[in-house]
Formats: C-alpha cells, sequence, structure tokens
C-alpha cells in the first residue's frame, strides 16, 4: 500500500522559517570566515570553527524544521533521537573539513573542489541521514534520478558558498551571498523530499516507535536556534565584521596618517618659522668666533 505524502502540512510556514534559518547560518558561517581572512593576527582555526558550526546548524535546523510539516496520512511520524543527533554532528563536521580547507588554502580551483564536493556530500548525507531517522509504519524508497539530482544541487551549493566566503568581504554582498545560500539549500532539501515514495506495511499505526515530531524535534531545535543567536551577537559586536575590509581601510591608518601629516607640512610651511630658521646662526660657527 502507498502512503500519501505531504511536506507542507502547515502550509508555507515551515518552508519560510526553514529558509530564514539557513540564510542566518550561511551569513553567519561566511562572516566568521571573512573574519579570519581580513585579520591575520586573529585566531583563524577558532573563527573557521565558529563559521563552520553556524553554516552546519543552520542547514541542520533548516531540514528539521522543513521536517515539522512532513507527514504521511496514513501512518504516525517519528523520529530515532540518536540518528538525529548524529545528522547534526555530520553536518557540522563535514561543512568544518571545507571550510578549513578554502580558510587555508584559497579559493584556488583544485582546493575549492575539493572542498565544494567533500561539503556537498556532507550536506546531502546530512540530509538522508536524518531522512533515516524517520519512524514509521512503512517503507521509505527514493527516485534515484531526484537524488542523484539533489546531491548535485548540494555540491553546487556548497562550492558557491565556499567560494563566497573567501572571495567576497563586504556587508551587503555577504548577506546577498547567504540569501543565495539559503535558496540553494532549500532547494537541495524539497527535491530531495520529491524523491521520496513511501509504502505502508499494511498495519496502520501498529507498528510505530521513536518520538512524534512535536516531542522531539522542537525541544532539539533549540541548542542550535540558540547558538546560532550567540553567534549572532558575536558578529554583531565585531566592528570588523560589520564594516568589512572596504570601510575598514577608509578609516583605518591610512586615513589617520593623512589627517597627521597636515599640520606638519602647515608648520614647515610657516613664514615665521622658515625666517627663524636662516637667521638662527649655525653652532659650530659660534664656537669659532669665540676661538
Amino acid at each position: 500500500m502507498q502512503g500519501t505524502v505531504d511536506g507542507f502540512r502547515y502550509g508555507a510556514v515551515t518552508p519560510v522559517a526553514a529558509y530564514l534559518m539557513a540564510c542566518l547560518g550561511g551569513a553567519l558561517g561566511l562572516r566568521c570566515i571573512v573574519r579570519s581572512l581580513l585579520d591575520k593576527q586573529s585566531w583563524k582555526p577558532g573563527w573557521l570553527a565558529l563559521g563552520a558550526a553556524s553554516i552546519g546548524c543552520g542547514i541542520w535546523t533548516m531540514h528539521f524544521i522543513a521536517m515539522i510539516g512532513f507527514q504521511v496520512e496514513e501512518s504516525r511520524v517519528g523520529y530515532d533521537a540518536g540518528l538525529t543527533v548524529l545528522s547534526l554532528a555530520v553536518a557540522i563536521v563535514v561543512v568544518g573539513i571545507g571550510v578549513f580547507i578554502v580558510g587555508y588554502r584559497g579559493a584556488g580551483r583544485g582546493a575549492l573542489t575539493g572542498a565544494g564536493v567533500t561539503t556537498g556530500l556532507g550536506v546531502a548525507a546530512m540530509h538522508y541521514l536524518g531522512m533515516a531517522a524517520l519512524r514509521l509504519d512503512g517503507d521509505i524508497r527514493y527516485d534515484a534520478l531526484t537524488v542523484s539530482l539533489s546531491v548535485l544541487i548540494a555540491i553546487v551549493a556548497a562550492t558557491a558558498a565556499l567560494w563566497a566566503a573567501v572571495t567576497i568581504r563586504g556587508f551587503l554582498t555577504s548577506l546577498g551571498a547567504s540569501l543565495v545560500m539559503g535558496v540553494a539549500v532549500s532547494g537541495m532539501h524539497y527535491t530531495g523530499m520529491a524523491a521520496v515514495d513511501v509504502h505502508l506495511h499494511g498495519t496502520t499505526g501498529a507498528n510505530w516507535a521513536g518520538d512524534s515530531p512535536s516531542s522531539l524535534l522542537l525541544p532539539m531545535l533549540l541548542g542550535p536556534i540558540i547558538f546560532l543567536v550567540l553567534a549572532g551577537v558575536v558578529v554583531m559586536f565585531d566592528p570588523l565584521l560589520v564594516l568589512g575590509d572596504g570601510e575598514r581601510s577608509r578609516s583605518g591608518p591610512g586615513k589617520r596618517g593623512g589627517a597627521g601629516t597636515a599640520p606638519a607640512q602647515q608648520v614647515s610651511r610657516a613664514p615665521g618659522l622658515k625666517a627663524a630658521a636662516h637667521a638662527r646662526p649655525p653652532r659650530r660657527e659660534t664656537y669659532a668666533r669665540k676661538s
């Protein structure tokens, strides 16, 4: 018996909320990576780790907020807590691998390709590991072509995000890149969900194990959401992250140096001091006259 799958149980609420969380995680992650590149004296591994955790939490939170709206009409849906937590760890660790590659090796073709493929496969693994945590009275099957398309979208999205992280410096441009990243991550998720086909066992609701979406997902989402809020506070109170490289250079040492040299030039050009300098006899000639 084939189940009736509905991924929009609450209408547009879950897709919009999921998209916003993906954008938030992407924006914070990109700014943290930029921070590690702008200031060579900062603790680079710390900023890269914070960026990877922000992007990973954003992607994971996006996935499970969207999954709150997932239902199979003929069966109850639950989740395995262990696999759900494992999917979060996979998201952070694999995104971290890609972030550290581009953070230390730059946006060269080889490094960017390797980091993008690794991160994209990790995002896809997080998605399908999260799907493996589903517990319902049936079997979940996937269309191979649609799954391949979702993996390809994940790789392209990850590569574009990593390229933006090491190339884009301005605050507004990073914000725009995070909005595009949110579209790509959400597109990957819903493309993967379009590949889902549920075949029920016929004993509707009898063989069900695991926690319900409301009892498991909502409490578990609080941790990553709080982390993203705290990461946002760190970004907001760092002037180098808010201003960006362009504003820093315009208000940096060059501008201060230019303002500081103006008084010196005016002093050197003052006619009274210049005349006094010519009128003052050399000290060596004074000694010569006395002798």
